[in-house]
C-alpha cells in the first residue's frame, strides 16, 4: 500500500485541499491551448482529407478545393458565433448537453451526451494515430509499432492530465503556440516568395499525376463528390464545442474569457486552414486515397514502398525547403501539437461525464474530482476507450477519421435548436427594447447555425455512413441506451430506499437481538470480539464455530472450558467441510424463528500490512461478509486485530517509522 501510494505521488503529485479549486483556473493563455488545440490541430489533416477525397476524380478536381475552403469557414464562423451565444446563456460547464436538456428535454439532451462523449474519444484516438504517423515519417521505428506507440502517448497524456488542468496546460502552450506560430510563417513567407519574390516553389509531389478513380465526373455524381470532401473538411471544427463545456475552468469572468478564447480560436484554425488550402493548391501537392496505385510517378505507379507525406508536410518542404531549421521546426511541433490536440477531450469528456453523474446517467463516482482536482475517473475511463479504438483500428487516422465528426455535428445542431427555443422562451417574458434587440439578434444567429449544421449533419451522414460514420452512430446508441439503463437503476434505488413520512417497519426496533460471535480457535482476535460483543446491548450471545476438522473443534472445547469463558460455544457439523454455508443457514433458522428479531455477527479479522498478506488471511471473511449482505435482518460487524506489519505499514506511511522503536 505504501508502495502503491509513493508511485502515486510521484506520478500525479500530492494530493490538493479542495479550496485550491481556484488556483487550478486557466487563463485565456493557457485555455486556448488546453480547450482549443483539437480544432487548432485538425489543419494539420484537414486540407488532406478534402485532397484525398477530391482525387477520386483525379486532379482536375482540386481546383473545387478553394470553394470547399470557404464553405468550411462560412460553417466555422457560424458555429463559432453560435457557440458564443451558448457560453453567454449556460456558463455552468453543461455546454451543448444543458443546451438540449433545459430547452428540448432529456431525451435530445442525452442524445447530445451521447454523441459528445463518442466524439471526445475518437478526438483522443484520431489525434493520438495522426501524430503517430507524422512522427512515423520520420522515426522507422514508430511506424514499426504504431499501436504500442500510440498507446504509449496516451498514457503518458493521462497521467498529464491526472496532475490537474494548470499543470499539463502549462506543459501543452508551449508545442500549440509553436506550431500556430510556425504555420502563419509558413503562410507569410510562401505568400512573399510567391507575390513578392515571384519564387516557383514546388511541392515534392508536384510532378506526380493521379489516376483518378472515376474520371469525368459530372451532375449528382460530382456534387457528391464535392459534398463528401465538404465533410471531411469538416474536421476543423471538431473540438470547437469544448470551450462550452469547460466555462467553469476559465478565470473569471468566465463566460467573457470563454466568448474571447472561442472567437481567438475560430480566427486562426480559419486563417491557418485557409493558407494551407492556398499554398497546397499554388504548390502543387497531389495526394490520393490510395496512393500505391494511383500516384503515378514518370508514368509508373509509386508502388507499396511509397508513404504519403501529409500537406502540411509537403507544403513547408516546398515554402521553406527540405531538412531547412524552420522545416524540422514545424514538422516537430505538428506531430506534438497532434499528440496534445487530445487534451482538448482530456478536459470535456470528465466535466460532461461529471455533469451526466450528477443527473444520475453515468456513475455517481465520475462526478468527484480526485487527489489533483482533476475528475481522474473521467479520464482513465477516456483513455481506456481511446485504446481500445486504437488497438481495433491499428492506429490508422484514415480509418479513424471516417468514424469522426458525425457526433460533433449531432451536438451542434440540437445544441443551435436549444438555443432558438431559448430566446423564444425569454422574448415572452421581456419587455426591455434593449434586450429584445440583443435577444432577436442572438436567435438569429443561433436559427442560422442550427440550419447550417443540420444541413452539413445530413451530408456528414449520408456521404459518410457507409464509410465507417455507422460505428459512430453505433457507439452513440450503446451510450444512450447505458445511461438510461443507469439513471433507472438510481431512480429505482431512490424510491425504495426513500424514508417514509409515516412509521414504518425500517424504524419499529427489533424486538431483540441475537448476537453471534465467529470463532475458529481462541487467539487475541477471538478475544478481543468477545470483549467487544459483551458491551454491546444484546438480549443473547453466543459464540459459533463450525466442525470442518473434528480435531482442531476437539481442542477448541477444551480449551474454552479450561479459560472458563462466560459465553455459550456452539458448533455447527459440516459434513461437507464449508464453512459459509452452515453459518448462512444457522443464520435464517433464528430470523425464521422469530422474524422480529435481528441477529448481529461479530467478526474477528486480521489487519496485515502487505498486499501479499492478504492472499494468506481473511479469505474466508469476506466470503462469509458478502453472503450475510443478501441476508435480510442480519447486521455484520468487523473487529479488527492490527498485527506488526500493519502498524509498520501505517508508520511507514507518516515518514515516522523507526525499526527500533517497538525494541524501546
Amino acid at each position: 500500500m505504501h508502495l502503491m501510494s509513493d508511485a502515486k505521488h510521484w506520478l500525479i503529485g500530492r494530493a490538493l485541499r479542495s479550496d485550491r479549486l481556484g488556483e487550478t483556473l486557466l487563463p485565456k493563455r493557457i485555455a486556448l491551448p488546453v480547450f482549443a488545440s483539437d480544432p487548432l490541430s485538425s489543419v494539420a489533416y484537414a486540407p488532406g482529407e478534402v485532397l484525398l477525397v477530391l482525387s477520386i476524380a483525379g486532379v482536375s478536381a482540386y481546383h473545387f478545393s478553394p470553394w470547399i475552403a470557404v464553405a468550411v469557414v462560412v460553417l466555422m464562423f457560424t458555429v463559432v458565433a453560435s457557440y458564443r451565444q451558448n457560453v453567454h446563456a449556460y456558463p455552468s460547464g453543461g455546454g451543448d448537453y444543458e443546451v438540449a436538456t433545459t430547452n428540448l428535454g432529456p431525451k435530445a439532451g442525452l442524445t447530445v451526451a451521447s454523441a459528445l462523449l463518442v466524439d471526445y474519444v475518437l478526438t483522443v484516438a484520431v489525434s493520438v494515430s495522426s501524430g503517430i504517423e507524422n512522427l512515423g515519417s520520420a522515426i522507422p521505428f514508430v511506424v514499426e509499432h504504431k499501436v504500442l506507440c500510440a498507446i504509449a502517448v496516451i498514457v503518458l497524456l493521462t497521467v498529464m492530465n491526472l496532475r490537474g488542468v494548470k499543470e499539463s496546460g502549462s506543459l501543452f502552450a508551449i508545442p500549440t503556440y509553436v506550431f500556430v506560430a510556425g504555420v502563419f510563417i509558413m503562410i507569410a513567407w510562401g505568400a512573399f516568395r510567391g507575390i513578392v519574390l515571384d519564387d516557383s516553389m514546388k511541392a515534392p509531389t508536384a510532378d506526380y499525376q493521379i489516376k483518378p478513380e472515376h474520371q469525368g465526373l459530372a451532375g449528382f455524381a460530382l456534387v457528391f463528390l464535392l459534398l463528401r470532401a465538404f465533410s471531411s473538411g469538416c474536421a476543423a471544427l471538431t473540438g470547437v464545442e469544448a470551450i462550452s463545456n469547460g466555462v467553469p475552468a476559465f478565470r473569471k469572468p468566465k463566460s467573457k474569457n470563454a466568448a474571447s478564447t472561442l472567437a481567438l480560436m475560430g480566427a486562426l484554425a480559419v486563417t491557418m486552414f485557409c493558407g494551407i488550402i492556398a499554398l497546397a493548391a499554388v504548390t502543387k501537392v497531389r495526394m490520393a486515397e490510395h496512393p500505391a496505385t494511383d500516384l503515378i510517378h514518370n508514368g509508373l505507379a509509386v508502388g507499396s514502398g511509397y508513404v504519403q507525406n501529409p500537406v502540411i508536410s509537403q507544403v513547408a518542404e516546398a515554402v521553406f525547403g527540405k531538412g531547412s531549421f524552420l522545416f524540422i521546426i514545424l514538422a516537430a511541433a505538428t506531430a506534438l501539437v497532434l499528440f496534445l490536440a487530445a487534451n482538448t477531450a482530456y478536459n470535456g469528456f470528465p466535466l460532461l461525464g461529471s455533469i451526466l453523474a450528477q443527473d444520475r446517467y453515468l456513475p455517481r463516482q465520475l462526478h468527484t474530482r480526485g487527489d489533483r482536482l482533476a475528475f481522474s475517473n473521467g479520464i482513465v475511463l477516456l483513455a481506456g476507450a481511446a485504446m481500445l479504438l486504437v488497438v481495433i483500428y491499428g492506429a490508422d487516422s484514415t480509418r479513424l477519421i471516417q468514424l469522426y465528426i458525425v457526433g460533433v455535428f449531432v451536438s451542434f445542431t440540437l445544441s443551435q435548436t436549444g438555443m432558438v427555443r431559448h430566446w423564444n422562451r425569454h422574448l415572452r417574458s421581456e419587455r426591455d427594447p434593449d434586450k429584445r434587440r440583443h435577444m432577436i439578434r442572438s436567435r438569429a444567429i443561433n436559427t442560422f447555425g442550427a440550419f447550417f449544421t443540420g444541413l452539413v449533419l445530413v451530408v456528414v451522414l449520408v456521404t459518410k455512413f457507409t464509410h465507417g460514420a455507422w460505428v459512430a452512430l453505433l457507439g452513440m446508441c450503446i451510450f444512450y441506451a447505458t445511461m438510461t439503463a443507469i439513471r433507472k437503476h438510481y431512480d429505482r434505488v431512490a424510491e425504495e430506499i426513500a424514508a417514509p413520512e409515516t412509521p414504518s417497519d425500517d424504524s419499529v426496533r427489533p424486538s431483540r437481538v441475537h448476537s453471534i460471535v465467529l470463532v475458529s480457535k481462541i487467539h487475541r482476535p477471538t478475544l478481543r470480539a468477545l470483549a467487544y460483543a459483551k458491551l454491546m446491548r444484546t438480549d443473547t450471545l453466543e459464540a459459533l464455530s463450525v466442525n470442518v476438522d473434528p480435531a482442531e473443534t476437539k481442542a477448541l472445547r477444551e480449551e474454552w472450558e479450561e479459560r472458563a469463558i462466560d459465553v455459550p460455544l456452539k458448533v455447527l457439523d459440516s459434513p461437507y467441510r464449508e464453512i459459509t454455508r452452515p453459518i448462512i443457514e444457522y443464520v435464517k433458522s433464528l430470523r425464521k424463528e422469530s422474524p422480529q428479531d435481528a441477529v448481529s455477527v461479530i467478526i474477528p479479522e486480521y489487519v496485515v500490512g502487505h498486499w501479499y498478506e492478504h492472499l494468506l488471511h481473511n479469505q474466508s471473511a469476506l466470503r462469509l461478509k458478502g453472503r450475510l449482505l443478501f441476508t435480510p435482518g442480519t447486521m455484520v460487524t468487523s473487529v479488527p486485530y492490527q498485527l506488526q506489519s500493519s502498524e509498520a505499514a501505517q508508520n511507514r506511511s507518516e515518514g515516522s517509522w523507526n525499526p527500533l522503536s517497538r525494541a524501546r
